[in-house]
């Protein structure tokens, strides 16, 4: 079966009445746990964004709270997973002031959790790739913007 474009499925919708919309909606999120997820944001935490970006930190604050730092295998892949996990969150939000501040924060969060970056070139090349996703990121927004957060990442590249 080949998909609908965008446009085919929009003007689709447009011709559907309310109950319809709403039980494709239902169906929608039935079928797949991240359409559920986003629904979720839609209609629930779209609204008040700081709130949203709290339960994100929760979150990202619990997947720390297991990390391994014993064996370097295994913290790198909890940190994938936590990484993972906040794209998500990064997803549904679509605001870049959102995944910065979520960024910036996973990587603090890596700071202070003890792992050696210095000893593993996997954990260090995973560190430096938020830090570069950041910095791509904050170029493309206004200038005082910039200056704030540039001032952020400055205390964040010293390992």
């Amino acid at each position: 079966m080949k998909a609908a474009s965008s446009k085919e499925i929009k003007s689709a919708l447009f011709e559907q009445s309310s109950t319809q919309l709403i039980d494709l909606c239902l169906k929608l999120a039935r079928f797949k746990k991240e359409n559920k997820e986003l629904l979720t944001y839609l209609l629930f935490e779209e609204q008040n964004e700081d709130a949203y970006i709290h339960s994100a930190k929760k979150v990202i604050d619990e997947g720390f709270q297991t990390l391994n730092i014993q064996s370097v295998y295994i913290a790198k892949k909890n940190l994938r997973k936590i990484i993972r996990v906040t794209n998500k969150f990064i997803k549904y939000s679509g605001i870049d002031t959102t995944e910065i501040t979520l960024l910036i924060y996973v990587c603090r969060c890596i700071q202070e959790s003890g792992l050696k970056l210095n000893n593993s070139v996997a954990l260090k090349n995973i560190y430096l790739s938020l830090l570069k996703k950041i910095s791509t990121k904050i170029s493309g927004m206004h200038e005082d913007l910039q200056y704030d957060y540039n001032k952020e990442i400055q205390a964040l590249e010293v390992i």
